[in-house]
């Protein structure tokens, strides 16, 4: 066996560990389920190691044998990392849950804003990254993660340092939703309702986090300048879409709207997700082809999202989307790559090595990943099978990248959004082309905003004539009686429709390959 495939197939191990163990902690319907224990994992390492060492030292056994002891060990590893982050606890946990008289014991929590806020209708929430802890007269040294959800409480911008106080509970599970799943893999395992927030005086920070701080507030303060100068270019709803589209900003986009966006299947262009990511940066670099060789156009397109990614204030689950999208960019760019499969898994490894709760409990991580193979394994045969069709300026490409993209997504989407597009494919292929122009003309209508109003109001009417096309697209397939159903699967019968499509889809290129 080559030692790309030992590679690949050691990486596979590592990402089935943390999948078994995922599975294993969340049979309660919830990722605070129990973990694989110690006695499993002993049994396991020392069955592992024995294969390794009897077969290892005498070469006369089969090799393979060998291998199946380093994959015993990399599964084991990637079931260790899971319950390292699955179970970590915090210092804040000490004093969750405390109760006196049947209501929750008040405790004041320091700390800063750890993101931005978010304000929904009445409600606001806000993640407060929390330093130290105040109950009674005792102060305990924090650093841990807290959801904190009020009625519209004063402005606080991201490093703010502020003061709330209130009890401090563990998420629950709302209905279907395994909210603790949710709230876990950003890092959070604890909640505050309806809390006293107030401006703090300030602590002492180490010089790592105060850069981290100073950084975060540039950027965050330049993304809500620029969004004022892009609704100052455009009038609305054009400047809610093309600040979702540039930003991932969602929260001003009308409700009617949204929905024609979930009933034509374009829901992904308005969020700076790994789809949507990768979507993009294959229309930019077909489009920057026309004018440029492949090489300048792959780095002026990594340039572009490295820019999309400043702009949205580089979370965690922007900087993931954007390295699925570099990796397209790179596998476009430079040719087909040598073992594609390797360069995903690492990828994936890597990421999920950082954040074992994304594999299960990370949707978009998970469409990201299924847009990749559909992209790079499924995409080439289609376009070989229409290799007669009519290029039509760029739009049989757009229409391959869509299928295949979609193709490969579409078990997930109906097993967790219960939503069946009839009208996805003919949606997306009319607006998906203009993404980029859109993108363009938005750009330069709130950067020249920022400069000079008139400028920005120029630009904004380009952008308003591309965006008004896209709109009206989709408004128009959402009116469609038959546009979308409610079309729900169980976990089990997506999971088979992996499996058969995998299969088909490695036959069908494996069938190409004897025809070359």
């Amino acid at each position: 066996m080559h030692k790309s495939q030992i590679f690949f197939w050691l990486l596979l191990s590592f990402l089935s560990g943390i999948f078994v163990a995922s599975i294993f902690s969340a049979r309660g319907g919830s990722a605070s389920g129990e973990d694989v224990g110690p006695a499993f994992i002993y049994t396991g390492l020392i069955t592992a190691i024995g294969l390794i060492g009897v077969f290892g030292y005498d070469k006369s056994f089969n090799g393979k044998l060998i291998l199946a002891g380093f994959l015993g060990v990399a599964f084991l590893f990637g079931v260790i990392r899971f319950n390292s982050a699955n179970f970590d606890q915090g210092r804040l946990d000490v004093f969750t849950g405390r109760e006196a008289g049947e209501k929750g014991v008040e405790v004041v929590v320091n700390g800063f804003v750890d993101d931005e806020t978010v304000v929904k209708g009445n409600r606001s929430e806000m993640i407060l990254r929390a330093k130290e802890l105040v109950a009674g007269d005792r102060t305990v040294r924090v650093d841990d993660r807290i959801m904190i959800t009020a009625n519209r409480f004063p402005k606080f911008d991201y490093g703010d340092a502020v003061s709330a106080t209130g009890a401090l509970r563990k998420p629950t599970n709302l209905g279907e939703f395994d909210y603790v799943a949710y709230l876990k893999k950003e890092g959070i395992r604890t909640t505050m309702f309806y809390p006293d927030v107030v401006e703090y005086p300030g602590f002492e920070l180490g010089w790592s986090e105060k850069l981290k701080i100073n950084v975060y507030k540039a950027i965050f303060s330049a993304k809500r300048s620029f969004e004022s100068a892009v609704s100052k270019s455009v009038s609305e709803p054009n400047a809610s879409f093309i600040n979702g589209i540039l930003l991932g900003s969602r929260q001003n986009i009308p409700d009617d709207l949204k929905e024609s966006f979930n009933k034509t299947g374009t829901t992904h262009i308005l969020a700076i997700s790994g789809y949507n990511i990768m979507i993009i940066s294959w229309a930019v670099l077909t489009g920057l082809v026309i004018f440029l060789r492949r090489r300048t156009a792959f780095w002026i397109s990594v340039a572009v999202i490295c820019l999309f990614v400043i702009l949205t204030g580089a979370s965690a689950s922007v900087v993931r989307a954007a390295v699925m999208g570099l990796l397209l960019l790179f596998a476009q760019g430079y040719g087909r790559l040598y073992d594609p499969k390797n360069s995903i898994i690492l990828a994936g490894a890597a990421m999920v090595y950082f954040n074992p709760l994304v594999l299960r409990f990370n949707v978009g991580f998970q469409l990201s990943f299924l847009a990749v193979l559909g992209l790079i394994y499924f995409a080439p045969i289609l376009k070989e099978k229409l290799s007669k069709a009519p290029e039509l300026f760029g739009v049989k490409e757009m229409g391959i990248m869509t299928i295949s993209a979609q193709l490969f997504v579409l078990p997930l989407l109906l097993n967790q959004f219960n939503v069946f597009s009839t009208v996805s494919l003919p949606a997306n292929i009319l607006v998906l082309p203009l993404v980029p122009a859109a993108m363009l003309f938005g750009f330069l209508a709130g950067a020249g905003g920022l400069l000079f109003a008139p400028l920005g109001q120029l630009f904004g009417y380009f952008a308003w004539a591309v965006t008004s096309y896209q709109l009206g697209v989709i408004k128009f397939f959402a009116s469609m009686s038959f546009s979308s159903y409610d079309v729900s699967i169980h976990w089990l019968t997506m999971a088979v429709a992996y499996v058969l499509l995998f299969v088909w889809t490695y036959k069908l290129s494996k069938r190409a390959e004897m025809n070359k």
